[in-house]
């Protein structure tokens, strides 16, 4: 259900294509919502479908004609609706956690190598939420306000703490 409303939310900045939408899911918010092309495009096609976006083919004489996807009034709608209410609670899942919950069967050579291979992947992932501000690039020109900024910023400090916290 959420990533719909990423997805609308995207939109409402700028039109974009499925292959756009990609790279901007991954350059901007991969810090707490990662999507993969397939899941993009099945999503489009449902919320065209329900007449929350429309789809507007781009002519190509070299290449494939492209697929620009536009946020309509409905659209720009229910993501207010979904922005402004009650936000979804979902219950937490650790896979990590639950191999530690049950690592007791293991010797501490084997639990701390667990743990150090545990520890880069964090650092991993720490060190790609820390380029996130660089990879902006492009779709810096979609913050269109110092407040706007100050919300993508806070997921991303947001995210930072939290991978520190598992380190």
């Amino acid at each position: 259900m959420s990533l719909e409303f990423a997805i609308l939310g995207f939109l409402n900045y700028h039109p974009y294509t499925g292959y756009d939408l990609k790279k901007i899911f991954d350059s901007s918010v991969r810090h707490f919502w990662s999507a993969d092309q397939s899941q993009i495009y099945r999503t489009l096609a449902n919320l065209t479908e329900r007449s929350l976006v429309n789809m507007e083919k781009v002519l190509q004489d070299d290449r494939p004609d492209r697929k620009v996807y536009h946020i309509t009034e409905t659209g720009r709608e229910e993501l207010r609706k979904w922005l402004i209410g009650p936000p979804p609670m979902n219950e937490p899942h650790s896979a990590p956690l639950i191999q530690v919950f049950f690592s007791g069967m293991f010797s501490d050579e084997e639990i701390l190598q667990k743990f150090e291979g545990y520890a880069e992947v964090m650092r991993l992932y720490l060190s790609r939420y820390e380029q996130v501000p660089d990879q902006l690039g492009p779709y810096k020109a979609e913050i269109t306000s110092p407040r706007e900024h100050f919300f993508w910023m806070l997921t991303l400090e947001n995210g930072i703490t939290n991978m520190k916290a598992n380190l």
